[in-house]
């Protein structure tokens, strides 16, 4: 995938026969510079509904691999005023399981677990260790699994200001009975996430948090990204907002429970560096191509009893939107809301990360709107 081991291939070449006569070589001319995008319309939109003594909202749009508007409105933290810009890092939320996701299908590229394992391989301590065996990292990975989430958080929010990923998958391994058999419905579940990376964990030998760094955040050049490792990181990020009788509070780690449980939307990152992730995607750094086509490909199952089709890779979210596929994930956690999605056929890409009150189904519409506008939903 390197153009720079080409490069440097190609000059040790010319090097090897440098005492020898060299035939004039006709240079193909350079391509030209894309077409300037006109994004005011966009600018419009966010200055008129983020002003900037209010939380906000970074955003970026990619076309052919290319950045096209990256831009920040608002402030990161109202009390050092600091504004959002897209070098700004968010809580992005759920989107944190697709990295979750990506860190089991590498060891399962390198042959240190199967995603057809059952639970049980890992978690001998179940109450009822049938369940263990029936229910595999398919389940979990496509939410499909059947396994309550049996946590009493309302009962006992206290302890979740502060519980981890173990402490917030423990209450699973009590579980009496599932409540459908393992891939016969979907239903949403944030502990199965915190289970896979403690998979990963015992699989790999290191912490979750450093192999996502080691083998994902490095590769995709995410030099600035971070994951919640008990308490958030106290500087260098935003801070999350809710309104609350009219005026905001923050709401995010120590206000909002389970907000340090890490595997199921423990990453903070930036719409610059999520576009990275994207690239790294494109350019296969951290898994196979087939691999990630296989991730963004609708899993199904033999014994689906669900009215509702499936529409989950491994981790994935995939539909079609007015007819155009979309592949993405959002996430919505304490004062922080995330939209990550990619048109495949299209070759765009849309993120955006707001930390306090905005209408989330708006502004996606409208950047769809946008999008359609420039004719790059045709």
């Amino acid at each position: 995938m390197s153009r720079s081991l080409f490069l440097a291939t190609l000059l040790l070449a010319c090097g090897d026969k440098a005492s020898l006569p060299v035939e004039p070589t006709a240079v193909a001319p350079a391509a030209p510079a894309p077409a300037p995008v006109d994004t005011s319309a966009l600018d419009a939109y966010f200055r008129e509904h983020f002003p900037a003594d209010q939380p906000g909202i970074a955003v970026l749009v990619a076309k052919g691999g290319r950045t096209v508007f990256a831009a920040g409105y608002g402030l990161a933290d109202l009390k050092t005023r600091e504004p959002i810009t897209p070098k700004t890092l968010f809580n992005v939320g759920s989107l944190s399981k697709t990295f979750v996701a990506s860190a089991i299908l590498i060891l399962h590229e390198r042959g240190k677990l199967s995603v057809d394992d059952p639970l049980s391989k890992y978690f001998p301590g179940f109450k009822r260790p049938e369940l263990a065996r029936k229910v595999t990292l398919r389940h979990l990975l496509t939410h499909t699994s059947g396994l309550p989430d049996i946590r009493k958080v309302d009962e006992n929010p206290d302890f979740y200001l502060s519980a981890r990923d173990a402490e917030n998958w423990a209450p699973i391994l009590e579980a009496e009975a599932l409540e459908f058999e393992p891939g016969a419905q979907f239903a949403y579940s944030n502990p199965a996430f915190n289970g896979l990376a403690l998979i990963v964990e015992k699989v790999s030998g290191r912490k979750w948090q450093t192999f996502v760094r080691d083998e994902i955040f490095l590769p995709s050049g995410m030099t600035t990204s971070t994951i919640t490792d008990g308490p958030h990181p106290e500087t260098g990020v935003s801070h999350g907002y809710v309104l609350v009788d009219g005026a905001l509070r923050e709401f995010d780690y120590g206000e909002y429970p389970t907000f340090a449980a890490a595997g199921n939307g423990g990453v903070w990152s930036s719409v610059e560096e999520l576009a990275q992730y994207e690239q790294a995607h494109r350019e296969a750094r951290f898994l196979r191509a087939a691999t990630i086509a296989d991730a963004r490909t609708v899993k199904t199952f033999d014994r689906w009893s669900s009215a509702e089709p499936p529409m989950i890779g491994w981790s994935w979210w995939i539909g079609d939107v007015d007819g155009v596929r979309q592949i993405g994930h959002t996430g919505h956690q304490g004062g922080f809301s995330t939209q990550y999605f990619i048109l495949p056929d299209k070759d765009v890409l849309v993120v955006f990360l707001f930390n306090g009150p905005g209408e989330f189904k708006a502004i996606t519409a409208e950047l769809h709107r946008w999008l359609a506008e420039k004719a790059w939903l045709d």
